[in-house]
């Protein structure tokens, strides 16, 4: 699995930081980072409830 963001698209509202914060936060430019773009398998549930979290869809699994 791995998390693709669309840094152009995300408003920086936090969802997904507050979802899976060992995954994603909000950068000093508003955007957010991933920290980890290849999580194991056993952080499946987390990366994907954030991922669903995300208002603006800036988020995909792939």
């Amino acid at each position: 699995m791995r998390i693709e963001a669309d840094r152009g698209r995300c408003d920086g509202l936090g969802m997904c930081e507050a979802m899976a914060p060992d995954f994603f936060e909000v950068g000093d430019d508003g955007t957010v980072v991933v920290l980890d773009e290849q999580p194991g398998e056993e952080h499946r549930a987390d990366v994907t409830a954030a991922v669903d979290a995300c208002p603006v869809l800036a988020l995909k699994l792939t």
